[in-house]
């Protein structure tokens, strides 16, 4: 059994993800990992950082974007499926730059794939998702924030990324564009696997957050929107109250270590003051999905009501 991991990015290392830590996480695993790195800014320094993982396993291809034939996002789903078509496994390990796995769920990660190796119509594998949320104790479990995603695909020609590259499809005759048509898409039979993805999406200094949320609306909205929307917007990004988060009492990813040592946003987080700011409220700031999530707690075991599911589980 082979096992590649892979995963894309621009301008990595001037959003403040956490790429090398993502990578490494999942590397003791992998045969080989796969990485497409998008031609970045001037002051972007991701190939650097790259380069100072020293394993013969990581690849690096580099692509140009082109969000104006890969609107809406696709771009995302694009350089996602360069790279699978560069991987050589039986099983395709999918991390996105600010995801990383901790070292505990390695060798169940692994046995899984074993287990299920033979299992043709076992399409994918479905990791449980754990959502950091302005620092490192904090995370995120309200209604709206999903639960659970796809992250390891078997290798066959008909699976591809999906809208913006959060999860996958199989997409029969790909013309190679459509990665948003419903039509003619099918969703992938997946088994559970007892591990999570430690989401750090949301974990990085304020100067920065609002950077990459400015990025990331140009990819899905073009430039000129992104820039008009962003026109009036605060320099720092305002995490609200975090008081009535859930708080993380376990151990981090090993790999996260150095990274953490990095935390200096303490001053900029608002710990006790549950006033919400001047702003539009977060999902998990509302009245009305503050009450779902109550309901999902205390009468549905934690899980969602009506979740989205992109994906067809299989009871193995």
């Amino acid at each position: 059994m082979k096992i590649s991991g892979f995963s894309f990015g621009r301008n990595v290392s001037k959003l403040y993800y956490p790429i090398k830590e993502s990578i490494l996480s999942i590397l003791p695993i992998c045969d080989e990992f796969i990485f497409v790195l998008g031609k970045g800014d001037e002051d972007d320094n991701t190939r650097e950082i790259l380069d100072t993982i020293d394993s013969p396993k990581l690849k690096i291809i580099e692509t140009e974007w082109d969000t104006e034939a890969f609107p809406n996002g696709t771009e995302n789903a694009h350089q996602t499926d360069i790279a699978m078509q560069h991987c050589s496994g039986d099983w395709l390990f999918y991390v996105q730059a600010d995801e990383v796995v901790h070292e505990k769920y390695l060798p169940v990660i692994k046995a899984r794939c074993e287990e299920l190796l033979d299992q043709e119509k076992v399409e994918g594998l479905l990791f449980r998702y754990r959502h950091f949320f302005g620092d490192y104790d904090h995370y995120v479990d309200h209604h709206g924030w999903y639960q659970n995603e796809i992250r390891i695909v078997r290798n066959t020609p008909d699976v591809h990324s999906f809208e913006s590259a959060q999860s996958f499809r199989r997409i029969p005759n790909f013309d190679g564009k459509s990665y948003r048509k419903q039509e003619g898409t099918h969703k992938l039979k997946v088994a559970r696997v007892d591990a999570y993805i430690y989401h750090y999406g949301w974990v990085r200094p304020p100067k920065y957050m609002q950077n990459k949320k400015k990025a990331l609306d140009s990819i899905h909205k073009g430039d000129k929107k992104a820039n008009e929307m962003h026109q009036s917007a605060q320099a720092e990004f305002d995490y609200g109250p975090l008081k009535k988060l859930s708080i993380f009492t376990e151990t981090h990813p090993k790999v996260m270590a150095d990274k953490m040592k990095d935390f200096d946003w303490a001053d900029k987080l608002n710990y006790n003051n549950t006033k919400l700011p001047n702003r539009p409220k977060f999902k998990h700031e509302k009245t009305k999905y503050r009450l779902i999530s109550f309901l999902e707690r205390n009468l549905n075991g934690g899980k969602h009501f009506f979740p989205f599911k992109n994906w067809e589980l299989l009871d193995l």
